[in-house]
């Protein structure tokens, strides 16, 4: 017999003796609770919870175990012209389950409507129950404890590197067949070992929420192989594991990954399900309160408003979704370890109920939380509705998704316009957009490629997308990549060509990771990944969107039987290849994705770690604060100079000249005004920034006192050893006195450490300077006033 329970703690919740229910469906008759035998279906048995306490049913059934198989079925009124559609005959996962197992089946007996109308009055009374999904009741946790080792890397020294839990491992020759693809396989000591080479320190990791594939993809024989399609937003996807224990194998890899010091922050879809549209399938939310969870259009209930492009957006001012998703968030952080989110089209849960508003319900309530205010949250600052891009518009604590950044790096490299202000604004932390309202430069989530569009190699050898594998005559993805082939479509054995491609990626990553803000990286950027220039890739389960891992990317010896580099050692750069690798280690069968069209160049995996130790050692790399130019004061220097090519302070004309051929910075070490914790001030180098997008090589002259005595150079991209990089920031191996002339090749970047000159002196920190000077007039000599800045520029800042 069913007893009444409690209406706290919605889910399924085991107790050691049965199970309290607690289902939230506030517009319900009656809610069943329903056990089954097998995943077909069969063995059911149907228990009517008894009790009702506002919208919540609730009941305790005993003698109910971990294991035990179940779903929800939910009576109310069909009637899809009021947003009503309950429908008994259709099986629901409850959208607290923990554990979620079994195949969803394109069967017509999933969708709620009968005869192929969703906007009739008839419902379909096909029993759903052999073709979805269910439940798994879970019990107490075991196994490591990933909440008991959390790095706590503060967002100042945070490097994110987003990657796809089935696909970074799928292919890696050292990770053991079983485990490749799952969570067991990204906690594996050799995926481990290459992600603190790379010295991120953080895994941002695409959906790992248990998700379905939509209709239509199945039917054409694909899987939406990225994941943003949402079933169950407790259940960690039961695809991606190794074992029958998915709840367990991902809290061991957490706990694996916090031992090596990398946080885990999880990409996560909550402004839409997986039931999509009103012809959509009956799974959920839709069968539980379509009209609770879900936006209708106000004039047609039976239709969804729907501002993802995704069928549905669930509705953010709804308390019962509020709850919902901050249960989720909470269970994340209490009970799986995540340290953070990214949040998908997060405009759509911001909207109150049709514009965007800092002040959104969910919003309030996840500021408001003392849990959630204190973890990473990061916003994609945009959806497909009205006034739906709020790129800077977020509210402190957030961080967002600078897709500014993106668009002005992706310009200035390809050939297209992109001023020396909107640069310079994107590199120094784009102060024009988020310096408001307390925020500081982490709030730009800094990117040129993401999961999203083409990665790094394609970027450089693809004008045009070439999405033909998606089976909808490349119609799908963005049409404008603001990317560049530099002479021909794709892979080419022209040397010309690939030289140039090889440069310009390698300028683009180091052009991310000198930027201040957070650096985001794609995985397999610095191994080359293409995926044929297909820059939407979302249903490419196979080697066109898993990393193919080079020869010289991997070792496959056991990780005692290897040199490890130790903290702070990076490994040296290698000549760069042209052509594809001609010793692969892949364990697949190789094919056109296993080649890097932009020329192989194991250099790439030595930049990016010799930078990400840079910034580790370089606290003008890591801001806490946004730039604030001005002039020489005395003794002290600015904490940001912008030179000319020529040497000379850069005047206003200069600053908004509207193409950029080279971009020259001095970043003063001596002038950082934040403390450490112990309240003492902080100093490290001055370096010297050279950002040239331009093809042709030129002239740089190097500025003198005050700013420098003498350089020591550290980087220069355009050589195939990147002068030594990065060796050369322990044992400079070129010294450059001031004035003297250096060439700098096209597409290329370049970083000096710039040696104290005898008037330069630390300031002492302080507080939080209010303070706007403005951009002075052209400057050879140090005694000039200000002098541009981001800042103080008129340009983006006044748009």
């Amino acid at each position: 017999m069913i007893r009444p329970g409690s209406a706290q703690s919605l889910g399924v919740r085991w107790d050691g003796a049965g199970v309290n229910i607690a289902v939230a469906a506030p517009h319900a008759e009656a809610v069943d609770f329903c056990l089954f035998d097998d995943l077909d279906g069969t063995g059911e048995r149907r228990h009517r919870l008894p009790e009702r306490d506002g919208g919540v049913w609730h009941g305790y059934l005993d003698g109910v175990r971990p294991g035990q198989l179940y779903g929800l079925r939910a009576h109310g009124p069909y009637a899809p012209e009021l947003g009503y559609r309950y429908n008994p005959a259709k099986l629901l996962l409850d959208p607290y389950a923990r554990q979620v197992t079994g195949d969803f089946v394109p069967h017509p007996a999933v969708h709620g409507f009968s005869d192929g109308d969703p906007y009739g009055r008839e419902p379909d009374d096909r029993d759903s129950a052999p073709y979805v999904p269910k439940g798994v009741v879970t019990g107490t946790a075991t196994g490591p404890d990933p909440t008991a080792n959390r790095p706590g890397i503060p967002w100042s020294d945070t490097i994110v590197y987003e990657l796809h839990v089935r696909g970074f491992t799928r292919r890696h020759p050292a990770v053991p067949e079983p485990l490749r693809g799952t969570y067991a396989g990204l906690a594996h000591p050799a995926v481990i070992d290459h992600l603190r080479q790379l010295g991120v320190t953080a895994v941002e990791l695409l959906p790992v929420h248990a998700h379905i594939s939509e209709m239509s993809l199945l039917e054409q024989g694909l899987t939406n192989y990225w994941g943003y399609n949402t079933l169950g937003f407790f259940a960690p996807h039961p695809g991606y594991a190794a074992t029958a224990d998915p709840v367990g194998e991902f809290r061991a890899m957490v706990a694996a990954l916090h031992e090596a010091g990398l946080e885990v922050l999880l990409d996560v879809v909550y402004n839409h399900t997986a039931e999509g549209n009103e012809r959509g399938p009956t799974l959920s939310l839709r069968g539980l309160d379509n009209a609770e969870y879900y936006r209708l259009e106000p004039n047609d209930p039976r239709r969804y408003r729907d501002v993802t492009g995704c069928g549905n957006t669930v509705d953010p001012t709804s308390p019962h979704a509020v709850q919902l998703i901050c249960d989720s968030l909470r269970y994340w952080v209490t009970e799986m370890g995540v340290d953070g989110f990214r949040f998908d089209l997060a405009t759509a849960l911001a909207r109150a109920p049709e514009g965007y508003d800092p002040g959104a319900p969910l919003l309030t309530a996840i500021h408001a939380d003392p849990l959630l205010g204190s973890v990473k949250l990061i916003a994609e600052p945009w959806d497909l509705g009205w006034a739906g891009y709020q790129v800077g518009a977020f509210p402190a604590p957030w961080s967002e998704w600078n897709g500014r950044y993106r668009d002005t790096v992706r310009d200035v490299f390809s050939g297209r316009t992109g001023s020396v202000a909107d640069l310079g604004y994107r590199v120094t932390g784009s102060s024009d957009l988020f310096e408001h309202d307390g925020r500081r430069p982490w709030a730009s989530v800094n990117f040129v490629t993401a999961h999203d569009g083409f990665p790094l190699a394609d970027l450089v050898s693809y004008r045009e997308k070439h999405n033909e594998a998606n089976l909808e005559g490349n119609r799908d993805g963005e049409s404008e990549n603001r990317s560049a082939n530099f002479g021909a479509e794709g892979p080419t054995d022209d040397p010309q060509i690939l030289a140039t491609r090889r440069r310009v990626r390698r300028a683009l990553i180091s052009t991310l990771l000198l930027s201040a803000g957070v650096p985001m990286l794609v995985a397999g950027d610095e191994l080359g990944r293409s995926q044929q220039g297909n820059n939407n890739a979302y249903c490419q389960d196979n080697p066109v969107s898993w990393l193919a891992w080079p020869a010289w990317s991997t070792d496959v010896r056991a990780p005692a039987d290897r040199e490890t580099p130790a903290d702070g050692e990076t490994p040296e750069a290698g000549p760069a290849q042209d052509g594809p690798d001609p010793d692969s280690s892949d364990p697949d069968s190789s094919g056109p994705a296993d080649v890097d069209p932009a020329g192989s160049d194991p250099a790439l995996l030595a930049l990016v770690s010799g930078l990400t130790r840079l910034r580790r050692t370089s606290p003008v790399l890591r801001r806490e604060r946004f730039f604030r130019g001005g002039a020489v004061d005395g003794d002290i220097l600015p904490d940001i100079t912008w030179l000319r090519a020529d040497g000379a302070v850069m005047s206003p004309a200069d600053w908004n000249a509207p193409q950029v051929a080279i971009l020259v910075a001095h970043l003063a070490g001596t002038s950082i005004e934040w403390s450490d914790p112990a309240g003492q001030p902080i100093a490290g180098d001055s370096l010297l920034l050279v950002i040239h997008p331009d093809g042709v090589d030129g002239p740089l002259v190097l500025p003198g006192e005050p700013w420098a005595a003498g350089y020591e150079l550290l980087l220069d991209t355009a050589e195939d050893d990147l002068a030594g990089f990065p060796g050369t920031i322990d044992a400079p191996r070129r010294s450059l006195g001031p004035g003297e002339t250096l060439l700098v090749r096209g597409h290329a970047v370049v970083v000096l450490r710039a040696l104290p000159a005898r008037r330069a002196t630390v300031i002492p920190a302080s507080g939080a300077d209010t303070g706007i000077t403005e951009p002075g007039e052209p400057a050879a000599q140090p005694e000039q006033p200000e002098q541009p800045g981001p800042a103080e520029q008129p340009g983006p800042a006044a748009q």
